[in-house]
């Protein structure tokens, strides 16, 4: 591996309140993400991200597999317009050709492979063939047998074209794409594998998955999910190509009677512990020496996106930025500025009327006991003298003094937690 494991994350635009393509990328910087991927070329996000240092895949939807697949010219005019138009102003790593398409659109298969040796072809034309990868993201659902890792195989309806990825990948030194989500391996296997070992929580050795076949212990469902696509390599005898785990997660909300597990407490849990465990760098258990960098799905919350509740409520953030809740990363570096341990602060949302925002400022300050001395008339935060700035010092005071709990800013809906720190919008008299 030449670069260090990274935590990325995906992109996705059915969002009724998108930021612009440069408040999109202000926020990926105050947030410290230095890894996206989107699943097109939007050329305003790519000439927003121009001279930044976040670097990003562009993607091949489905829709345009056929014809980048079937034709040379089609391939190299792909690249020119959305590769080489940008580079290297715009740091783009790689291509992902397509999405899921030997699982989701069978049509497309024959010209999957094809489509991939045409896109390197002109990278190779252009001279950017060894700064740009080209893979396609596969389901976690082409791999049987998936535990113990080392009976895992491919589906060897899909051995045929593997095979040329494979080569390709090796030949090229580019990695496998996979979607891997151990919520799904929960949500299939309830009453069989336990929820703690699919967010990387401590174990005791009896809880830990062991191999009967290696001995290998296993302490979390990634790890197993990554060594199975590794096992399945190698039955088709490809050991030097590395997986990418170009989408993993866990929803916040879901449905109560069919996704129990879709909470906020396990989103949390789930993206705060991957993000330690990548950057703790201890790899596998079959391969201790490679650790996969892997893209949370995703950045926002699509709320365009239809049934189950849960294809909605994968997002680390809503779309006007506020976190759906707060990850607890705290010594994994400056990743993802959206932490409990520092900034965060609970304010009066927008567009509440003032009777509801008074009703709230009256219980923060009298049942809630919040420290509301510093709103009294003559004190240091009683200027700007109305209800929005006053609720939302009472509220973050509550906060605060909580622990910073996501329940606790909440005040029946007329809160909401931010990364910009309130006091900078009061007028503070000396």
């Amino acid at each position: 591996q030449k670069e260090e494991p990274f935590v990325g994350v995906n992109i996705g635009t059915d969002v009724s309140s998108l930021l612009s393509p440069s408040d999109l990328v202000s926020f990926l910087k105050l947030q410290k993400i230095t890894h996206i991927r989107l699943y097109d070329a939007d050329a305003q996000i790519l000439r927003a991200l121009a001279k930044t240092d976040i670097q990003v895949i562009v993607g091949v939807p489905n829709n345009q597999l056929l014809a980048v697949g079937s034709s040379n010219a089609t391939a190299a005019s792909w690249v020119g317009r959305n590769v080489a138009a940008y580079y290297p102003e715009t740091l783009i790593t790689a291509i992902a050709v397509g999405d899921e398409v030997l699982t989701t659109v069978p049509t497309s298969v024959p010209l999957l492979v094809p489509a991939m040796e045409s896109l390197y072809s002109a990278l190779v034309a252009a001279n950017l063939h060894d700064v740009v990868k080209i893979s396609s993201p596969s389901s976690a659902s082409i791999v049987l047998d998936p535990f113990p890792p080392s009976q895992a195989y491919f589906n060897q309806s899909f051995t045929p074209v593997l095979t040329q990825m494979l080569q390709f990948l090796s030949k090229t030194q580019s990695p496998l794409m996979m979607n891997l989500y151990p919520y799904y391996v929960y949500m299939e296997n309830k009453g069989v594998v336990p929820l703690e070992n699919t967010l990387f929580k401590p174990l005791t050795p009896s809880k830990e998955m062991v191999d009967p076949n290696t001995l290998l212990h296993y302490t979390n469902v990634l790890d197993a999910m990554i060594d199975s696509v590794y096992f399945s390599m190698k039955n088709l005898n490809v050991t030097d190509v590395v997986v990418l785990v170009s989408e993993t997660g866990w929803p916040s909300k879901g449905d109560s009677s069919l996704e129990p597990s879709a909470t906020v407490d396990n989103a949390d849990s789930f993206n705060s512990n991957l993000i330690k465990h990548i950057f703790e760098r201890g790899g596998t258990p079959l391969h201790p020496e490679i650790t996969s960098s892997a893209y949370i799905y995703e950045l926002f919350n699509e709320d365009l996106r239809s049934n189950p509740v849960s294809e909605a409520n994968w997002g680390l953030f809503y779309g006007n930025t506020t976190p759906v809740y707060l990850l607890h990363v705290s010594g994994s570096g400056s990743f993802l500025a959206n932490d409990t341990t520092n900034r965060t602060y609970c304010i009066s949302a927008d567009g509440i009327d003032t009777k509801t925002l008074q009703t709230a400022l009256d219980w923060a300050c009298g049942p809630g006991r919040a420290n509301c001395s510093e709103i009294q008339p003559g004190e240091r935060c009683y200027q700007p003298n109305n209800v929005k700035n006053h609720a939302s010092y009472a509220f973050d005071s509550y906060y605060q003094m909580e622990g910073k709990s996501s329940v606790s800013c909440d005040f029946k809906g007329v809160a909401m937690i931010t990364t910009t720190d309130p006091s900078t919008s009061y007028l503070l008299i000396p």
